[in-house]
């Protein structure tokens, strides 16, 4: 095994985690809002985080990537110190168990079995996964309260970890447009007539499936493509807002054809 090269900074950074353990002490004991807090009550303020360190990261923002990892670091603090008081267990646990995991995870690296490859220790992973207690599906791990696009990546990951998925990107490809052509044919848009929903939303669903089926073929993330395309958006369409303004124009009240002036104008930004 290749040893990493000697942390320089290993005090320092130890110094700076005691330090946060510390003030989490003083704050549980003497901080009103502190001392009220309950797993339950910072479990939105978590997700929220979460999404701001996405924001960070796709807006390549590496000074807020260090804020918001602080801030998620304060929350992971804080649900082990009420553990901790609630004598559940304590943040060593929690660290030792993340460790203890990731050493049993990854054999090819703490024992002698073999992975060459990526894809290869994808697989070991979810066989591992699968042998330990409680597991009784590959697909068991997939937290249920998952946004969709990101459900569907994950659920398709593991499917490809134990060997259950497409052998060519042109057969994924394939799988698309039939799925495009289902939809069509049944939910013409050059048609007005009342469309079943119900068959609708499952046909619509199945064409996303396969798209993100064949975004990983490709290695693209269909969750940061989405949501670079929804930041692009809102650029161009604030653009459209401002500008439009300073023409006196009214945006409520302007004509498809005045706004799509702007919107190609917008389009010619960087």
């Amino acid at each position: 095994m290749i040893q990493p090269p000697k942390d320089i900074r290993r005090k320092e950074k130890l110094e700076a985690f005691d330090r946060l353990l510390t003030i989490m002490d003083e704050l549980r004991l003497n901080c009103p809002w502190d001392k009220k807090q309950t797993l339950e009550s910072i479990r939105h303020l978590t997700i929220e985080e979460t999404y701001e360190l996405s924001d960070a990261i796709l807006t390549e923002n590496l000074e807020e990537v260090k804020k918001e990892i602080g801030d998620l670091m304060l929350h992971m603090v804080f649900y082990s110190k009420i553990a901790d008081e609630q004598k559940v267990f304590d943040i060593g646990d929690a660290l030792n168990a993340i460790s203890d995991k990731l050493v049993h995870r990854h054999p090819h690296i703490y024992s002698d079995v073999e992975a060459n490859d990526e894809e290869a220790v994808k697989a070991n992973w979810e066989k591992i996964k699968l042998k330990e207690k409680g597991n009784t599906s590959v697909l068991g791990g997939v937290p249920t309260s998952l946004p969709a696009l990101v459900k569907a990546i994950r659920i398709q990951d593991k499917a490809r970890g134990i060997g259950f998925d497409w052998e060519k990107k042109e057969q994924v490809w394939e799988k698309v447009e039939e799925e495009m052509q289902e939809f069509k044919a049944e939910f013409n848009v050059a048609e007005n007539e009342a469309i079943d929903k119900k068959k609708a939303l499952g046909e619509f669903g199945d064409l996303l499936f396969s798209l993100v089926n064949y975004s990983r073929f490709i290695d693209i993330d269909p969750e940061e493509a989405l949501e670079r395309t929804n930041l692009k958006f809102i650029k161009r369409f604030q653009y459209l807002e401002v500008e439009s303004k300073k023409d006196g124009k009214s945006i409520g009240e302007m004509s498809l054809e005045e706004m799509d002036h702007y919107w190609e104008k917008a389009k010619s930004l960087k």
